[in-house]
């Protein structure tokens, strides 16, 4: 196959990856131009491969070094005959996007293979960098920004995305035997592993949930100026979009009664239409 047809037939392949794991993005992305809407895909099936790679089964060390391995490839100039890689390699050469954020998001990949837990919020942070912070630095050199200015406030929408995913699935997180909520907050709400375990929602609990909540939307209000500082009035609306609809899973949450146990939080077709 012509390698034009093989890089086109990567871009399809990454828009059906997000399509069907991103569903908010891929409906704020229809206002992108095209060839940022492909670009932005492309990034989200390397870095949804990546994330997917830590949760399967088996040998999910070697998995991880084998996508290190693909990005390195990328980078490279040998020959490429995969689609999806060679659709990134346009990408990142075409954006001028650092080598060094995707071996930071594999690092924080690999995190997941070896921290179970974080004692404090500072802890955290370090990985809400490593596998949102820099995928934000990534999309902004996508969507085109005056100066670097921007880099800091999308650092914190990806921590502020990041950390509304944490909160949303904490049931599914005990499942996998991780605790992202940090040591130092459970303790200062006196919520302890037993709590988890029996997926109790006392008073205690939902405390530490309500702390959680703000944290995560002091961030989303940190990220906000940063959205003026984007040169196309297309990608601001649609970062806007991104941020909002992500922050209204925080408010389903608090309709919820803050119960993450019984149902998972999510925006549903109409909400994110009405945003």
């Amino acid at each position: 196959m012509p390698e034009k047809d093989l890089a086109q037939a990567g871009f399809q392949t990454a828009r059906r990856i997000t399509k069907q794991y991103a569903k908010s993005f891929y409906f704020a992305s229809r206002f992108l131009p095209p060839e940022k809407r492909r670009a932005a895909f492309c990034v989200y099936a390397i870095c949804r491969i990546s994330d997917e790679t830590v949760d399967q089964d088996g040998l999910i060390a070697d998995n991880l070094s084998k996508i290190k391995e693909s990005i390195d490839l990328a980078y490279s100039g040998m020959e490429l005959k995969n689609g999806l890689l060679l659709a990134f390699r346009q990408t990142i050469n075409r954006y001028g996007i650092p080598k060094e954020y995707f071996d930071q998001l594999v690092q924080g990949m690999g995190m997941d293979l070896k921290v179970h837990q974080y004692e404090t919020f500072e802890d955290l942070n370090v990985y809400c960098y490593k596998v949102a912070g820099v995928v934000g630095l990534i999309m902004l050199r996508i969507f085109g920004a005056e100066s670097e200015q921007a880099n800091p406030y999308a650092v914190d929408l990806g921590t502020a995305m990041q950390l509304t995913n944490i909160i949303r699935d904490i049931k599914e997180d005990w499942a996998r035997g991780r605790i992202y909520i940090p040591q130092e907050d459970l303790k200062a709400f006196g919520v302890d592993l037993n709590t988890l375990a029996a997926q109790k929602l006392d008073e205690n609990f939902i405390s530490l949930l309500k702390f959680q909540i703000n944290r995560a939307r002091l961030y989303y209000q940190r990220s906000s100026p940063g959205i003026q500082h984007l040169c196309e009035p297309s990608c601001r609306f649609v970062v806007l979009c991104m941020k909002e609809i992500y922050a209204a899973i925080l408010d389903d949450l608090e309709r919820l009664h803050y119960d993450v146990f019984s149902r998972r939080a999510h925006v549903n077709g109409w909400r994110k239409t009405g945003i």
